[in-house]
């Protein structure tokens, strides 16, 4: 009798191991119950720009089909996926900037480390969300806000007596979305990684004003190299992480999701230069992992 007592009580004060798989799907739901401004942003940029191509489509559909330029044509398709392209970027770096520094002001950190999370489990969702739920986030509904304004063009079009076939060749749909997820994941997400730790390692430290705290200290270092050398090195390598290496130089007045573009992933992925930034984003991730760790609430 006992024996099973103390079987029982053993069962009882060993804590459940909870499996990877399942802390990091909690993990991400936290992230969009806290944090559903990553999604609404980029849906409220669709609907307002689908608003505003539904006011100007019937002189627009009908203008491109008489010219028969394909510039025409894709000229609202291009500025859709450049805005909402726009939108995660901006998304993005301000969730980084805040996402940690956030749980320690509202103090809810102390909730979230009671629970069998690890701080590297919780850092690494919080970077997964710039590098891979953001960009297939925005990417998605770029796709569908094109389909859409596509059909009701097409729609529009039909109504008129014209034939949508040529239209929808010149528009290539299908290439456009894959174009714009491969330099969105090359240009904005792995070339641009360091920028995405850095402000995950300045939001796990400072107390306030982390934007100020990550913006500042690379905007010093190149006014004072300015000023004594008269040089802008700093700047230019700081720049470079916005440029996109490689994959980020386009023939002018294109767009990465033109036709004419070539991709050249080898090319990239053999530069030294994203190994590198891939390094160094991974050490902010680590000295984020280690702030979250023994920082206090605010």
């Amino acid at each position: 009798m006992n024996t099973q007592a103390n079987a029982l009580r053993s069962q009882l004060l060993t804590p459940a191991v909870i499996p990877a798989k399942r802390q990091i799907y909690w993990a991400l739901r936290r992230e969009f119950w806290e944090s559903r401004w990553i999604y609404l942003a980029p849906l409220a940029v669709s609907a307002l720009f689908l608003l505003g191509f539904l006011i100007h489509l019937p002189m627009h559909g009908l203008s491109a089909l008489d010219t028969a330029k394909r510039e025409t044509v894709i000229f609202p398709y291009d500025m859709a996926a450049g805005l909402l392209m726009g939108t995660f970027l901006f998304v993005a770096m301000f969730y980084c900037v805040e996402t940690l520094q956030r749980e320690r002001r509202d103090r809810s950190i102390l909730f979230w480390k009671s629970l069998p999370v690890s701080d590297v489990t919780t850092v690494l969702t919080k970077a997964s969300i710039p590098f891979l739920v953001l960009p297939l986030i925005c990417c998605a509904i770029t796709f569908v806000t094109q389909f859409l304004m596509l059909l009701v063009s097409s729609a529009v079009l039909v109504g008129s007596g014209f034939h949508v076939a040529k239209y929808w060749e010149q528009v290539s749909l299908f290439r456009a979305s894959f174009l714009l997820l491969y330099h969105v994941m090359t240009v904005h997400v792995l070339w641009a990684a360091p920028i995405y730790g850095w402000l995950l390692l300045v939001s796990a430290w400072a107390r306030r004003a982390a934007l100020l705290w990550a913006v500042l200290p690379p905007l010093a270092i190149g006014t004072l190299e300015k000023l004594l050398f008269n040089t802008s090195y700093f700047g230019a390598f700081v720049g470079r992480f916005f440029t996109g290496g490689t994959e980020g130089s386009y023939p002018p007045n294109t767009m990465p999701m033109d036709p004419g573009t070539h991709l050249t992933p080898a090319r990239f992925l053999g530069t030294l230069g994203l190994w590198i930034g891939l390094a160094v984003t991974a050490a902010f991730l680590a000295a984020a992992v280690r702030l979250r760790r023994y920082r206090d609430p605010m």
